[in-house]
């Protein structure tokens, strides 16, 4: 399930919005103060896509969409807003923004706009290749080459490793994981997420410079 940020301060169509996405299978939070966000912008990282109100309380979501678009260059947004100036959309798209809806807007429509923008970005987010310190990753192989052998991994290693690839340098909280790779993040898949961790970073262990931190009970970050 794709995970969706909402940045919405009106009550009444953040709530409706937030349970329309629901209904359509993905999990969504929805922040109704910018400052929440503003406060820890490396929660990030565990989301698919980010939809902005243009019009916020303290801050616009203009600049927001800097501040988030610089810390997380990969991740895409969609403004809301209820300005129709055409100075307002090309100040959004200039930003960065992979789409710009305006208010009042079809659930529905805004719905197809935002699967739109994740088939896209799931289509080009991949590379056949990966360097990752000495080693060089074949995600659609599933192969882990090194100078001193190569490994042939499960799909499931596969898709931690690139996740935690796509992460880098961030910490990425074991919910997320289990989330997003397994699709499940009950006790049972959390354990067997562990022994995945263990072996991957065994596969890594060839290179010194590279490893999978641990946060204790909260998350690993991959550096390099």
């Amino acid at each position: 399930m794709n995970k969706l940020l909402l940045v919405e301060d009106d009550p009444d169509f953040g709530f409706m919005l937030k349970q329309y996405l629901e209904l359509s299978a993905f999990v969504v939070d929805w922040m109704a103060q910018p400052q929440d966000l503003m406060e820890n912008f490396q929660q990030l990282a565990g989301y698919d896509l980010v939809i902005l109100d243009v019009m916020l309380p303290q801050i616009s979501g203009f600049s927001l969409a800097k501040e988030i678009n610089a810390l997380h260059p990969a991740l895409p947004f969609i403004f809301l807003t209820a300005k129709e100036q055409k100075i307002d959309k090309l100040t959004g798209l200039k930003i960065g923004a992979d789409d710009y809806v305006t208010k009042p807007c079809d659930p529905e429509e805004l719905l197809l706009r935002i699967q739109n923008i994740l088939k896209r970005n799931q289509k080009n987010s991949t590379p056949k290749s990966i360097v990752l310190g000495t080693y060089v990753f074949h995600p659609e192989q599933l192969v882990l080459s090194h100078a001193q052998g190569q490994f042939k991994l499960t799909e499931r290693e596969a898709q931690l490793l690139l996740f935690l690839w796509q992460h880098r340098g961030q910490l990425v909280t074991r919910e997320d994981i289990l989330e997003k790779v397994w699709g499940n993040a009950d006790f049972f898949t959390g354990r067997s997420m562990d022994v995945f961790v263990t072996r991957i970073r065994k596969y890594l262990s060839l290179d010194p410079n590279l490893s999978i931190n641990s946060n204790r009970g909260v998350g690993f970050t991959i550096q390099f």
